[in-house]
């Protein structure tokens, strides 16, 4: 493997990490084993966190889909395995996904820059 297509599945892994666990377009995966919980301190401020639901491989999916670095590896692993597997489908996954990756890796700086 060369090291261009190293940083591709580095920037894919994180792009598809990051829409797994935290993307708004996703939320109908991650809704089944999460419910958000809101309370409210004595001085009237609200506070969101985060409940895993059920029991047994409910929650252990629940916690998985709460774990940026358990999503992270398992992302990674499927994007490996594609790539070995099935090469013509999951090269194009991979290289939508770099590209996608590498733009929001991008954007954060930009927004630093900009602060």
């Amino acid at each position: 493997m060369t090291w261009i297509e190293i940083m591709m599945l580095i920037f894919a892994s994180f792009r598809l990490t990051r829409l797994i666990v935290y993307d708004q377009i996703t939320s109908f995966i991650r809704k089944p084993f999460h419910e958000l919980v809101e309370e409210e301190d004595a001085e009237g401020n609200v506070e969101t966190y985060l409940e895993i639901r059920g029991s047994g491989l409910r929650h252990w999916i629940g916690e998985l889909l709460s774990c940026y670095w358990c999503t992270g590896m398992w992302s990674t692993i499927l994007l490996v395995l594609g790539i070995w597997f099935l090469p013509e489908i999951f090269e194009f996954i991979v290289f939508i996904l770099a590209l996608a990756g590498g733009a929001a890796f991008l954007e954060v700086i930009v927004q630093k820059l900009n602060e």
